[in-house]
């Protein structure tokens, strides 16, 4: 099959066709995340970032609106405003720079009008990245830039061109191990660059003339929520035991279960609860209320000074209002908000400075772009990677300074921390030198995973004693929801034995996913 130029409506199947391949492959891509915790979630927010385009495209009708123009338009500002975490950011990006050079010249979309548009899409994608790193999605989508310069004049025929393109950025992906070490010590490939290239076959194959599917933006059908609901099973049963039971046994209980799970051929057993007969009523009581404690509340009357901050648990979410944020997203690691989460959030605070605090190194960028979308108010993004750094750079803001100031003083003030996070290992890898099984317990610092051990509190204790120096004075636990609070006072008490002179202070974060947060300043 020979075409030479894409119209209207085959570049709208096109794209929901990259759309379903990228879907189908998220999960595949999210185990490619180079760090073994239960949150990988580059395929997620990528499908997700897509999905949100995709469904503004499906908006114009089955003509695809009639028009490239009306098209790009709904690719651009629908990634745009979904997008999520940096994978999801940049492939925006790159649909934003696509978008904006085909759309002038819609008539003649043929390989030079091609070369041009992912040429203007790495461009793109380079410069909303304040830091390009070699080795991601950036290096993948350069790759097939470069390559449809290099071949457009040698085949009018856009499959031929297209194919070509494909078989080059696959070999660009197979290359990143070699630029980002990383990714070779957990003998993975980039899963950015991987979702990317996904999306680039799904619309080669519709080019091609194949029978794909395309996203439909709908719900399931009644008979996929029925089979659905058939096969998601919540079980509880009780545990007879003769001993004890540890927060290490129940641990150890989840992971084992997790694993039966995957060894049955299921895809895995979330959500495992361990509680004592007698306090499980008592926290079903509780839960309604850390539910309604993490509630937005409603816009107050007009100020100068605003704040957004991210985080996942009612504690957490407590911790932030009492030191003032007017609106907390509930979102995270394992949930990376939208940037029209964000723009929806700066609608709600009623200031003409607004500060967001990320917490979140994978959520700077959403925010970011929420910052440039705002014409009416002023945003400052305080890129906080952890909650520790978000609640630090928020003591450092001064009433009275102007905000250009405090955004100045308060990232300064984050460097004054140190962040530490225990979780669980979903695979057997190796990182920064550290050979890791599945299942064991993680902990992770500012620059890296600092400790492994099979224990939560040797994790934490062993990663404590890399954290604290000379000019430590406090060190905070922020204790999660799979923890009781007997144990993080056993974990305080012996955090204090063994670093006297520093005080330790413990609160229930009720964060999901991590055992701790641990801050060192």
């Amino acid at each position: 099959m020979t075409v030479n130029n894409i119209d209207a409506v085959m570049l709208r199947n096109a794209f929901l066709a990259a759309a379903a391949r990228l879907e189908s492959q998220k999960e595949r891509i999210n185990e490619l995340n180079v760090f073994p915790v239960p949150d990988g979630d580059t395929g997620t927010n990528m499908t997700l970032t897509i999905m949100s385009a995709a469904k503004a495209v499906l908006e114009l009708g089955e003509d695809g609106g009639a028009t490239v123009e009306a098209l790009c338009k709904a690719m651009s500002g629908g990634s745009l405003r979904g997008a999520r975490g940096n994978s999801g950011v940049i492939l925006s990006q790159l649909l934003r720079g696509f978008t904006r050079e085909i759309k002038g010249d819609p008539d003649h979309i043929d390989v030079h009008a091609l070369a041009r548009a992912m040429n203007r899409a790495a461009d793109t994608a380079y410069k909303a990245v304040m830091k390009p790193k070699e080795g991601t999605i950036l290096t993948v989508a350069r790759g097939g830039a470069d390559k449809a310069l290099e071949i457009e004049n040698t085949t009018d025929d856009v499959v031929e061109f297209l194919s070509q393109i494909v078989n080059h950025m696959s070999k660009v992906l197979d290359s990143t191990p070699d630029l980002l070490p990383v990714l070779k010590e957990a003998g993975v490939v980039d899963s950015g660059g991987t979702g990317l290239l996904e999306c680039m076959k799904g619309a080669l194959d519709l080019i091609s003339g194949k029978d794909v599917p395309l996203a439909t933006g709908e719900e399931k059908s009644e008979s996929e929520k029925e089979a659905a609901s058939r096969y998601q099973y919540n079980a509880s049963f009780v545990i007879n035991s003769g001993k004890q039971f540890t927060s290490a046994d129940e641990i150890d209980l989840k992971h084992e279960l997790d694993n039966m799970g995957r060894n049955l051929g299921y895809d895995s057993i979330s959500d495992v609860k361990v509680n004592d007969k007698e306090v499980t009523e008592e926290k079903n009581d509780s839960s309604a209320s850390a539910a309604a404690a993490a509630e937005p509340e409603a816009p107050s009357e007009h100020k100068e000074n605003g704040f957004i901050s991210v985080s996942a648990g009612a504690g957490l979410t407590g911790v932030f209002k009492n030191l003032g944020v007017d609106y907390v997203i509930e979102g995270g690691q394992t949930m990376n908000p939208s940037t029209e989460d964000m723009l929806n959030a700066i609608s709600k605070v009623n200031a003409d400075n607004i500060f967001i605090f990320p917490n979140n190194k994978n959520i700077i960028l959403a925010a970011n772009q929420a910052r440039d979308l705002t014409e009416d108010k002023k945003i400052f993004v305080i890129p906080s990677k952890t909650v520790p750094q978000g609640i630090t750079a928020l003591l450092g803001f001064v009433e009275g300074d102007d905000p250009e100031k405090n955004a100045e003083n308060m990232t300064e003030e984050m460097k004054n921390v140190k962040t530490g996070e225990i979780t669980y290992a979903v695979r057997d890898t190796s990182i920064d030198g550290k050979a890791i099984k599945n299942g064991d317990i993680m902990g992770i610092g500012d620059e890296g995973i600092i400790s492994v051990t099979r224990s939560v509190t040797e994790t934490a204790k062993d990663m404590i004693s890399h954290m604290v120096d000379g000019d430590s004075s406090l060190i905070t636990l922020y204790y999660g929801a799979d923890v009781k609070e007997e144990d993080a006072e056993a974990l305080k008490s012996e955090i204090e034995a063994a670093n006297s002179g520093i005080e330790v202070e413990m609160t229930n974060g009720g964060q999901p996913v991590y055992y701790y947060i641990i801050s060192v300043e």
